[in-house]
């Protein structure tokens, strides 16, 4: 089990470095929906990670938002990173929401919130 945590958390990692290099590129050449799916999927496995530490499984959570929630319960600092109505999946995400820059940045900034505090807590290097 252990090695499925450090695969979620190495993975969350390399997403959102990728998301970081999509969104500083020069501004025409940034491609948002990149940054987007990236962003959501570094989320996405952060909790998971998160969840499989503490022995619960994720599979059983359909949502982005309900990981959160249950990790919001486990430890009360991920009140720091509000992801409570995070209802974007980026398997269904709607391309003009990702083609703004503003939301796309937000998705960006929310995975990257994650990555500190998960840092912060002493849960990743």
């Amino acid at each position: 089990m252990e090695k499925d945590i450090s695969k979620y958390f190495k993975d969350a990692a390399v997403k959102l470095k990728e998301a970081n290099q999509e969104l500083y590129k020069p501004a025409e050449d940034v491609v948002s929906y990149l940054v987007c799916q990236k962003s959501q999927h570094a989320i996405e496995n952060y909790l998971k990670g998160y969840l499989l530490k503490h022995e619960i499984d994720p599979s059983g959570f359909d949502s982005i938002e309900s990981m959160y929630h249950e990790c919001l319960k486990i430890n009360k600092e991920f009140e720091k990173v509000d992801l409570s109505d995070f209802t974007c999946n980026y398997i269904e995400t709607d391309m003009a929401y990702c083609n703004d820059i503003n939301e796309v940045s937000h998705c960006y900034e929310l995975a990257d919130g994650l990555n500190t505090l998960l840092r912060k807590e002493k849960i990743i290097a």
